[in-house]
C-alpha cells in the first residue's frame, strides 16, 4: 500500500538521512519541502507564505492529500541571528507545516524536537511549545521524537558543534540510567527511527528518547516492528 509521506526539513542532518531511506522505498510517495533558494531536490516553499495559508500553498504540490507528515525543521540562535528568528522556523514553520498536511488528510505527524523540550531555556521551552501546538490539531497520531546530541556530519561547518559531537562521544558511555537521554546518538539511528514509525496504527501522543530510537533503529535493521511509550 502506498503512503504518502511530507517532509520538511529535507536538507538537514537528520531530514537528508529520511529523504534518502524514503526515496529508495517504491512504496513512498513522498513529498519534500525545501525552503527557497535551497539547492537540495524538493519542492521550493516561501515558508512565509505557507504560515499565512497553509493549505493553500500545499495543495498544489500534494493534490492527492497526505497519510503521513514528518518535521525535522530546525535551526540554531547562532544560524537563525535572534530568538525571534529561530522561534518563527522552529515553531511558526513546523506548525504551518502541520497545519497543512492536517488539511490534506493527514494521520500522523512525526515531530523531531530535542530532549528536555519544555524544559528551562529559551531553545527547550521553543521546543516544548511546538510539541503541545502540534498535539491539539487532531492528528490521530503524534510522535515525538526527541534524540540526545546528534552525531553526523553537517553541510554547514559548526566548529563548535564537531568539538562538542567528540565531547558528547566520548562521555556517552559513563551516562548511565536517567542521562543516558541526553547522551549522543547517531543520526542514522534517528532516521531509522523516523522511518520504522511511518503508518504506525496505533493512535494517541507516543514519545521517543535514545534508548527507544536505539531499539527502533535494530528492529528496522532486522526487519521487525517496534514501539516507544505514551507521551505524557
Amino acid at each position: 500500500m502506498t503512503q504518502r509521506v511530507l517532509l520538511a526539513g529535507s536538507t538537514g542532518l537528520v531530514g537528508s538521512l529520511v529523504r534518502a531511506r524514503l526515496t529508495a522505498r517504491p512504496e513512498i510517495d513522498l513529498v519534500s519541502l525545501v525552503r527557497r533558494g535551497a539547492t537540495a531536490s524538493g519542492h521550493q516553499v516561501d515558508f512565509e507564505q505557507l504560515c499565512e495559508a497553509p493549505e493553500a500553498v500545499l495543495k498544489p504540490i500534494a493534490p492527492d492529500g497526505i497519510d503521513v507528515a514528518i518535521s525535522c525543521l530546525g535551526t540554531t540562535i547562532r544560524t537563525a541571528g535572534s530568538q525571534p528568528a529561530m522561534f518563527r522556523v522552529d515553531h511558526d514553520y513546523v506548525l504551518a507545516v502541520a497545519r497543512a498536511a492536517r488539511a490534506l488528510g493527514a494521520r500522523q505527524f512525526i515531530l523531531v524536537t530535542a530532549v528536555g523540550a519544555g524544559g528551562p531555556g529559551f531553545y527547550l521551552q521553543t521546543k516544548g511549545a511546538i510539541e503541545r501546538a502540534v498535539a491539539v490539531l487532531g492528528f490521530a497520531r503524534v510522535d515525538l521524537i526527541r534524540p540526545g546530541f546528534l552525531l553526523g556530519g553537517r553541510t554547514e561547518r559548526r566548529v563548535w558543534e564537531a568539538i562538542g559531537q567528540r565531547v558528547f562521544a566520548a562521555l556517552t558511555p559513563l551516562m548511565l540510567g536517567p542521562l543516558s537521554r541526553y547522551g549522543a546518538i547517531p543520526a542514522e539511528t534517528v532516521a531509522d527511527a523516523i522511518v520504522t514509525l511511518i503508518g504506525d496504527a496505533a493512535p494517541g501522543r507516543h514519545l521517543y528518547e535514545n534508548a527507544e530510537m536505539h531499539r527502533l533503529s535494530q528492529a528496522t535493521r532486522a526487519g521487525a516492528g517496534s514501539t516507544g511509550h505514551a507521551a505524557p
